[in-house]
């Protein structure tokens, strides 16, 4: 999905926007531990460039991360060399250890094609959690939540003069969003480069996701809000 260009401004622009890893992670931690007092280790699925997961690491005595993206773990690689980080599909991984908690965060499972694909990648990060651990999942969008023809855009400025700006535009197509993404990519000594990202997110409904944790043997609920205002699902494993 990123490639190594991608991969490497993809945080800069969302520092940009003001996300905040860290207290994303810390509201995370807390909701863990609510349902997992002492809660230790933790998986963090789709890690991506680990924004998420530096924070974990300092939340938690063990975390580790689990990445598909080649160019995307080696920014991850980069950022936490003290880190374990494995290469694998959360649709079929075993990293063969289990963990107080499991996250995939950001929507990474909204690339998920279907509702079989969800189930497996669900089913394998339950299957990474002790009795009692928690699953934390942010979904994508609803089909009811979606905004066809949304656009986004920023700019975005690193230290040493290099300048992103970012323009993205959504549709839907079937059960899925289609969003098109346009980056122009400008430094100091360098011409000026424009590359551009596709993505296919699938538009899960919110009894997929509660049936997913359900098969995959956790109690599910969901919490408004979350991180992108798309809100969580937090799976308990019996």
């Amino acid at each position: 999905m990123y490639d190594g260009e991608l991969a490497d401004i993809y945080d800069l622009v969302y520092r940009a926007r003001g996300k905040d890893h860290a207290a994303e992670a810390a509201d995370v931690a807390a909701l863990v531990r609510e349902r997992r007092p002492g809660a230790r280790s933790l998986l963090d699925v789709a890690c991506g460039t680990g924004a998420h997961l530096r924070h974990f690491a300092a939340l938690f005595d063990r975390a580790e991360g689990l990445e598909l993206s080649d160019d995307m773990i080696a920014v991850a690689r980069r950022r936490l060399p003290g880190v374990p980080l494995a290469r694998g599909d959360m649709r079929d991984f075993d990293l063969g250890r289990t963990f107080d908690a499991v996250t995939c965060m950001f929507s990474s499972i909204g690339h998920m094609a279907d509702t079989a694909e969800l189930d497996r990648a669900v089913t394998r990060m339950a299957r990474h959690l002790e009795p009692g651990g928690v699953l934390v999942i942010e979904p994508w969008w609803f089909p009811e939540t979606f905004l066809p023809g949304y656009v986004a855009a920023d700019v975005a400025r690193d230290d040493d003069g290099r300048t992103v700006a970012r323009v993205s535009h959504s549709v839907r197509e079937g059960t899925a969003t289609r969003m098109e993404v346009q980056y122009l990519v400008a430094a100091p000594h360098a011409p000026i480069r424009h590359l551009t990202d596709t993505l296919h997110i699938t538009l899960f409904e919110r009894d997929d996701y509660t049936a997913a944790l359900r098969r995959a043997g956790c109690e599910p609920a969901y919490v408004e809000g979350g991180p992108s205002g798309r809100g969580l699902f937090v799976g308990v494993r019996g």
